[in-house]
């Protein structure tokens, strides 16, 4: 029955599609299970533009140079047991759906050196997903992450459209539906 709701409301959505615009009251219904706690804004909002640094090389990126595409960013640490159990859903979402339409990013904020960072994505078989870090949190202060995991959608214009404190079963049906819906551009 859940299968058929959810294949009713995304038929809905493709039949009535304004690209660009997200209908909240279609992504509203298809949260279930844990997904209920990702809140859809009622309007996108201004993020920050920070910088934060990048695994591999010690640069800087921002959350704009994502711009063009629905980024699902996840605030995380190495020493959060929930992030541990959330980090291969989310690699799973980034194997599904990433691409030129979306792109999981994760940022390890505060504390955590790049060889507790490698060691930990190595213990949970992760090799998919970026190793960013936000070292004096000044990008998680701006962007009211309070707790972690704390994990945000932004639409291709850079802004805010999502937010969900703790974790989630990000392989959920739920989970997997939303990310589809988006990536389609049938949600409004």
């Amino acid at each position: 029955m859940k299968k058929l709701l959810l294949a009713l409301v995304y038929t809905a959505l493709a039949a009535g599609a304004n690209a660009g615009e997200v209908d909240r009251a279609a992504l509203e219904a298809m949260r279930e299970g844990s997904m209920k706690k990702l809140v859809i804004l009622p309007d996108p909002l201004a993020v920050s533009d920070a910088p934060f640094q990048i695994e591999d090389d010690g640069g800087e990126a921002r959350l704009s140079d994502y711009a063009g595409k629905y980024v699902l960013v996840n605030f995380w640490a190495t020493w959060c047991a929930p992030c541990r159990k959330e980090m291969p859903m989310l690699a799973a979402l980034q194997d599904e759906f990433g691409g030129e339409k979306f792109e999981v990013l994760t940022i390890a904020t505060g504390r955590n050196s790049p060889t507790g960072i490698a060691k930990f994505f190595d213990e949970i078989e992760v090799s998919n997903l970026p190793r960013h870090q936000d070292p004096g949190m000044k990008l998680a202060r701006e962007m009211r992450v309070l707790g972690l995991p704390v994990t945000v959608i932004l639409n291709p214009e850079g802004q805010e459209i999502a937010r969900m404190l703790g974790d989630a079963d990000w392989d959920s049906e739920s989970a997997r539906s939303i990310i589809a819906a988006l990536v389609t551009g049938e949600t409004g």
